[in-house]
């Protein structure tokens, strides 16, 4: 946009207010939006719309005009005989493309079949100073997109459809846990501790505590305190925070559904986060096949149940099972020369190594939905160790399309077995990991009151986003994702 385009439209505006015109008028009364008068009857008279301009065909003695908002667009018919000479002449004084008008009048259908309002009034809503894009279907510089959002969302139908889809999305998945008896809750985003998921936390300062305090990675730790609490099945959406590396998946400040049901084990859950699924593609996309990397997946179908040491052997040829010591299970993928890149690989864990070598060997090759079960134990720290086999825990994660998008176990409920694996995680986090959990004491003094059988869930919605529509990246399924300052 030049500096003389913009200065044209201040003159414009300057023009509109000195004759007594209201450049930003204080309310318009529609009764339909613009999508909804498209679809009415043709004669159907007092209709009221209003919307952004986003073109103008202009004849002789009529124009063709679109408005349009997030749901959709209209088209208008200005005729100087319909309106008079005044306000035919107005609109091409003053009015531009980016532009908010409101009209009044009835529904015709043009010679081309389009439905289209016959202006017989209309009033000015208010002035755009900028230009709209005119090349912004074609623009490579994808950081500008996310930086200027509200023009992407104008201009372009992808980003109008898929992030209208996470709002219909959140409200399908709000609407299923309370049909199920779920409570809605909340619970804090600054803590003293960073539990709930192995992560490493932003760290932020309260001035009146004289404190330091985390932004939550998880809401998991006081959605159990509300069990203990009497409730029995509780879920929250809630905003979490991970500073982590970037990603095509992962995005730093993203939002998590999380829900606990007392009594229940995870078998119980995968059961109703399969239900929960198909419901809500269902709800949002009118279908349960959706295609991902050009194959149709049709999720009503059974989904694979597979364990975590079967994938791994499947895929890598090792059996990590046999290698108990961190190191030697290091060792042993140099020596099949499996190349896993991160810059702190010695550092970590065991738990934390074996995710690193599924997610780099395995996870992409899962594209239909599949029940990954049997995790370490050293990879659950929150989760109930089975009951058969006390290496591993009672555990499951949703794999579709090479990511994970739902994860779910039965509930570690014994305080003193709690206390001895977050004894664990610290001294890992002691010893250079990151990404280890921290010792929380006012969570183990909460179970030492006693818990009952627990099964919890959580899942990202943007994660579940990008995996529904196909999204490249994580990025696309956020309405301001964070950028790097100017």
């Amino acid at each position: 946009m030049t500096n003389e385009q913009r200065i044209r439209r201040i003159e414009k505006l300057e023009t509109l207010i000195s004759q007594g015109i209201s450049a930003y008028p204080e309310k318009f009364t529609a009764n339909y939006e613009p999508s909804e008068a498209a679809r009415l009857e043709d004669g159907t008279t007092e209709v009221r719309v209003a919307g952004r301009i986003m073109s103008v065909r202009n004849f002789s003695k009529l124009s063709f005009i679109t408005i349009s908002n997030i749901n959709g667009s209209l088209q208008l018919l200005l005729k100087r005989e319909e309106v008079g000479d005044e306000a035919f002449e107005q609109f091409f004084e003053f009015v531009d493309i980016g532009d908010f008008i409101g009209a009044n009048g009835r529904m015709y259908s043009t010679k081309t079949g389009e439905k289209t309002l016959r202006i017989e009034s209309y009033v000015f809503l208010g002035k755009a100073l900028r230009t709209l894009p005119e090349k912004w279907h074609g623009l490579s510089n994808v950081e500008l997109r996310y930086r200027q959002r509200y023009l992407d969302l104008l201009m372009t139908t992808d980003t109008q459809r898929r992030l209208l889809s996470r709002s219909s999305m959140v409200r399908a998945i709000r609407r299923f846990f309370e049909d199920k008896g779920f409570l809605e809750v909340e619970t804090p985003v600054l803590q003293h501790t960073s539990s709930g998921a192995i992560a490493e936390p932003f760290k932020t300062f309260h001035n009146a505590l004289d404190t330091e305090l985390n932004l939550r990675i998880a809401p998991e730790t006081y959605l159990k305190r509300l069990i203990v609490g009497g409730f029995t099945k509780v879920f929250e959406f809630a905003k979490c925070f991970r500073n982590e590396g970037i990603s095509p998946q992962h995005l730093q400040e993203f939002t998590m559904v999380e829900g606990y049901a007392a009594y229940w084990n995870y078998e119980d859950t995968m059961k109703l986060m399969r239900e929960m699924l198909l419901n809500v593609l269902q709800q949002t996309f009118n279908t349960t096949t959706i295609m991902l990397q050009g194959q149709a997946i049709d999720f009503s179908l059974k989904w694979e149940v597979v364990s975590f040491r079967d994938l791994i052997l499947k895929d890598t040829g090792i059996d990590i099972d046999l290698f108990p010591e961190v190191k030697d299970l290091y060792q042993e993928t140099k020596r099949k020369n499996l190349h896993l890149e991160h810059p702190d690989i010695e550092s970590l864990g065991r738990g934390n190594f074996i995710d690193l070598l599924y997610k780099r060997m395995c996870r992409p090759h899962l594209i239909k939905p599949t029940f990954l079960i049997q995790h370490p134990i050293d990879l659950s720290p929150l989760a109930r160790a089975n009951d058969k086999n006390p290496t591993i825990t009672d555990r499951f994660q949703l794999v579709v399309n090479g990511a994970e998008i739902i994860n779910a176990y039965s509930e570690l409920v014994d305080p003193l077995e709690q206390r001895r694996r977050l004894q664990e995680q610290a001294l890992l986090k002691s010893n250079g990991d990151l990404e280890a959990m921290e010792m929380d004491e006012d969570y183990l003094a909460a179970m030492e009151y006693g818990m009952p059988p627990i099964s919890g869930w959580g899942f990202g919605i943007e994660r579940l986003l990008m995996v529904l529509t196909d999204s490249d990246t994580i990025k696309d399924c956020v309405l301001f994702p964070l950028t790097k300052k100017l």
